[in-house]
């Protein structure tokens, strides 16, 4: 009995004595297979708001607010990268008198696979997708008895392969593709029947009998450049930068579309923020409608810069 007492108490003593080493050994596993891979999500309330009691210049009292989502998931080693990204804003405004609009609306996600033969090496042979459209349909206001553009009307989608250099120390990542696709969905019938967005429009007859309805699709191939430069200003403010040009080669190749992002984020605490942003976009297929003889009617005009600006405040949290 006592021998097999000692022989029990030698057995726990020797597993406790290599307790140290298992967890260590653990301890050292574990890290490395998660650190492959990085996730971010953030998810934002950005609020406005005016309010006027007998104020003698005038105004009208608004509040307006914008969700936002942004998720990202990421894996890198030796010689592999690949990043998603999903990007994800609606928002609304209701000013006293008016009806309720939208003031942003955007659903984007983007996925970048890259290989490199050199560890050292910043540049990627990559691959990169991808796909944007919006939530709810917009209208020219205050006309809201015809929509302007509706889910997946328009939609993109760019699929090409190129090379990608990626900069931690400069925080700069940058995108070059000689083969791309740009795909054009509109998937609402009278938009595309209008040849809204780029796709070839309906024909009709001299009694304006239609003859074949439009195309819900329209396929490009050129060259695509993406920078992304993301920057910490100062301790609490950070800058992303994003700019993307995109031209057809086979379609009046040299007209360049472009798209710019510029956004600051001001850390006030752990969840109050301040965003400032513009954005900046053009294609020469989107053409813009107008109520030009002010009688209601819209009529298609050429294309032109569109401008969109942000400011406001709001909660942030981090997931």
């Amino acid at each position: 009995m006592k021998l097999n007492l000692l022989l029990v108490f030698t057995f726990l003593s020797s597993i406790c004595s290599n307790a140290s080493y298992i967890d260590d050994s653990f301890s050292t596993i574990k890290p490395d297979s998660i650190s492959k891979w990085k996730e971010k999500n953030n998810l934002q309330l950005i609020f406005t708001q005016n309010s006027f009691i007998n104020w003698s210049s005038g105004g009208n009292n608004s509040i307006s607010g914008i969700v936002k989502v942004h998720s990202t998931r990421n894996y890198k080693n030796e010689h592999l990268v690949w990043n998603n990204e999903l990007k994800s804003s609606y928002g609304l405004n209701k000013e006293e008198k008016r009806e309720l609009r939208k003031t942003e609306d955007k659903l984007e996600i983007t996925s970048t696979f890259g290989y490199r033969r050199n560890p050292q090496s910043n540049w990627y042979n990559s691959a990169k997708f991808n796909f944007s459209t919006q939530f709810a349909n917009g209208y020219k206001y205050p006309n809201k008895d015809k929509p302007i553009s509706k889910l997946f009307a328009p939609a993109y989608m760019f699929l090409g392969v190129g090379s990608e250099f990626f900069s931690k120390k400069l925080d700069l990542k940058l995108y070059l593709s000689p083969i791309t696709n740009k795909t054009t969905f509109v998937f609402s019938q009278p938009l595309a029947n209008e040849g809204a967005f780029g796709v070839e429009r309906a024909l009709y007859n001299d009694a304006g009998e239609l003859i074949k309805e439009g195309k819900n699709t329209r396929m490009e191939f050129g060259n695509l450049v993406t920078c992304e430069w993301e920057k910490k200003v100062m301790s609490n403010i950070d800058m992303e930068n994003k700019l993307t040009l995109y031209s057809d080669y086979l379609n009046n190749y040299g007209n360049v579309d472009v798209n710019w992002e510029l956004n600051f984020d001001l850390t006030i605490n752990k969840y109050v923020t301040a965003n400032i942003g513009t954005h900046l976009r053009y294609d020469h297929d989107i053409k813009t409608k107008e109520d030009i003889n002010n009688d209601g009617i819209l009529e298609t005009t050429g294309p032109k810069v569109q401008l969109k600006q942000l400011l406001g405040v709001g909660f942030s949290y981090n997931f």
